[in-house]
């Protein structure tokens, strides 16, 4: 069984960083393009990462040199370090297999 399993959401301050985990199980995800989106009630799914099997990262242009997006292949857990946080990247976070599989989502809250 295929499981997506995110974790590490929150409350920050804005300026401050959170390290969002995904843990997955039933595939392995170095042999796959993975990626964070994210989504505020209301509206739809933005893009914010993308890692290929290959290693390449992607980002985009509001979160491109705040966020990283890495994986542990060992722990097959995806990652995305969020740092420099502003109100406006309060959304649920999903982590995906490009195509197939999202997880349940975590909250992450960026006020003061």
């Amino acid at each position: 069984e295929v499981q997506l399993v995110e974790s590490g959401g929150g409350l920050v301050q804005p300026g401050g960083s959170l390290r969002l985990s995904c843990a997955v199980s039933g595939f392995t995800i170095f042999y796959y393009t993975m990626e964070w989106v994210r989504q505020v009630p209301g509206k739809g799914l933005e893009w914010i990462s993308t890692i290929t099997d290959g290693g390449r990262t992607t980002y985009s242009d509001s979160v491109k040199h705040r966020f990283t997006i890495s994986r542990d292949n060992a722990k097959n857990t995806l990652y995305l370090q969020m740092n420099s946080l502003k109100p406006e990247d309060t959304a649920v976070y999903y982590c995906s297999r490009v195509g197939m599989e999202r997880g349940q989502g975590t909250q992450v809250t960026v006020s003061s």
